[in-house]
């Protein structure tokens, strides 16, 4: 079988109503660049008929397509890790299966490529065609990614990246995937190029709002120590303030005499430290939990098919 020169990973999820349109504008797209290419689909363990559809895709195309079904629902960054696997491209694009991504977009991230030979190049959008809510949390993301971990502050799952950084990728055997920022580890010749964004046809994002939040948090947690720097200094600002105020109160007592009535202090003192103390073991039990999670060493997914 040739080696094609473009792979393009796709994770699915609940969209049986995109992929065929999906696939055959792509197959029309890579024709006009007389280029050769292959589609790796990765269904995440949906709730519709999406494996059906792929299946169809497949038998339809058996020499440009490959079909990988996971044992459940393992998040769009492990799915495309699992598609990366399969690739044997000297260069993968990752698209999303909800046509938000228009695939004739996809020549201009391999023009950007080609004009200063990037490991990576992003697809950013002017304007994201979601709901404010969903907007809001990716903005939450990015910045959180380059804030705390020295991110770029942008960039998106429609992106191509050469081969030899997927391969140094799938070195990580970390549970919890992030993939810009792995790709961040290992590069920072990245370039980026303004695409269009379509609105969403069928059925609702796969991210709800608590789902958003989870990868912000997992993100602060797996991928920076960040937390228990502010558990450290904050202990530090603490115990200084707390040491003052009783040094006064000492003072106050063997250099004038004076009684400290102190009830309220007291308790304010008490139930604020002891606050902070809580909220210390809570960011602990944070890491130690994700601890666990790496030591018990689960695989970031399972294939349970490939067609």
């Amino acid at each position: 079988m040739q080696q094609p020169t473009y792979s393009v990973i796709v994770p699915v999820f609940n969209s049986e109503d995109t992929l065929e349109e999906l696939f055959a504008r792509s197959k029309v797209v890579f024709e006009q660049l007389d280029a050769t290419f292959e589609f790796i689909f990765v269904e995440d363990c949906g709730r519709d008929d999406s494996w059906s559809v792929l299946q169809k895709i497949k038998k339809e195309n058996p020499e440009l397509v490959t079909v990988i079904k996971l044992h459940r629902n393992y998040g769009q960054h492990n799915a495309s890790i699992c598609g990366f696997g399969f690739a044997r491209g000297e260069m993968i694009i990752t698209i999303d299966d909800d046509l938000q991504h228009p695939p004739e977009e996809i020549p201009k991230l391999i023009e950007k490529q080609k004009e200063n030979d990037a490991d990576i190049v992003y697809g950013i959008f002017r304007k994201k065609q979601h709901s404010k809510v969903r907007n809001a949390g990716s903005r939450s993301v990015k910045a959180t990614s380059k804030m705390l971990l020295e991110g770029t502050g942008k960039g998106s799952s429609f992106r191509l990246i050469k081969k030899d950084i997927i391969e140094k990728l799938l070195e990580h055997t970390i549970h919890f995937v992030f993939i810009d920022q792995l790709l961040l580890w290992h590069t920072n010749d990245i370039d980026f190029v303004e695409v269009e964004h379509h609105k969403r046809k069928i059925k609702k994002s796969g991210y709800t709002t608590r789902k958003l939040f989870s990868v912000v948090s997992d993100l602060t947690y797996f991928y920076t120590n960040i937390p228990l720097k502010l558990m450290v200094w904050g202990g530090l600002v603490m115990s200084l303030v707390f040491f003052l105020f009783g040094l006064r109160f000492i003072l106050q007592k063997w250099l004038f005499n004076v009684t400290v009535p102190g009830y309220t202090s007291t308790i304010v003192a008490i139930l604020f430290s002891t606050g902070i103390i809580v909220f210390s073991l809570g960011i602990i039990g944070g890491y130690l939990s994700r601890i666990y999670m790496v030591q018990s060493k689960k695989p970031p997914f399972t294939i349970k098919k490939v067609l």
